[in-house]
This record gives C-alpha cells, structure tokens and sequence, in this order.
C-alpha cells in the first residue's frame, strides 16, 4: 500500500514539474515577443525568474496575464491557418509530362525559351 501512494505522489510531483516548466516557457515565450519591453526590462524579468522562479511566474502572471492574452490573440490573428492541403502541385510521373507542361508554359508567354531548356534538361536528367 505504501508503494501505491509513493509512485503516486512521484507522478503527481513530476506532472507538476512539467505544468511548472510549459508555463515558464510560455513566459519567457511571450516575454521574448513583447515588443513593448525594452532589453533591460527583459533581462530583468528573466534574473527575477531564474533566481525566484514560482514567485517571478506569479507576479508576471497577474501583473502582465491580460497583456499576454493580447499578444497571444492577435499573433493568432495574423497567422494564416493553411487548408489548402492536396491543393499544392505535384511533380509528374513521366519526364514526357514535364516537358509537356514545360511546353504549354513556353507557348503561353509565362516562361522564356530558356528557361523551357532547362526545364527540358532537368526531366530528361540533363545537366543544362
């Protein structure tokens, strides 16, 4: 019975030093984005979290949390999310193919007789 409650609170010890350690990170994360912060208030905050660490996480938390909320919301804002997943082009099966479509790009006027060579060279294995 002894063993059950010591491997339980080993597990529950390293459950919390890994909650611990994503929410340091997330810290330093957000803390290394503030555009806001100068270095000298970085490298403050960053001593102060090193040598008090649950403490530093604590006062940055309420001090700083809604201002972290923001930052985190608008950079999710700007990042495009990509669905366009099978849309891409894929290279060809058959060297023919390429030439083929190297060809209708030349007679539509997107590429010059140059790059159609070394086009042509590449899916025939040339060195052009």
């Amino acid at each position: 019975m002894n063993t059950f409650w010591s491997a339980f609170l080993f597990a529950f010890y390293i459950f919390a030093f890994v909650a611990f350690l994503m929410v340091l990170f997330t810290v330093l994360v957000d803390l290394f984005r503030d555009p806001a912060l100068n270095g000298w208030a970085k490298a403050l905050w960053v001593i102060f979290l090193v040598f008090f660490p649950v403490l530093g996480l604590l006062i940055y938390l309420i001090a700083r949390g809604r201002g972290m909320a923001e930052r985190n919301l608008a950079r999710n804002q700007t990042v495009p999310e990509d669905d366009s997943w099978g849309q891409h082009p894929t290279g060809s099966a058959t060297p023919a193919s390429d030439i083929e479509q190297a060809q209708s790009l030349l007679d539509r006027g997107v590429i010059s007789q140059g790059e159609f060579d070394a086009l042509r060279a590449k899916a025939l294995g040339q060195r052009f």
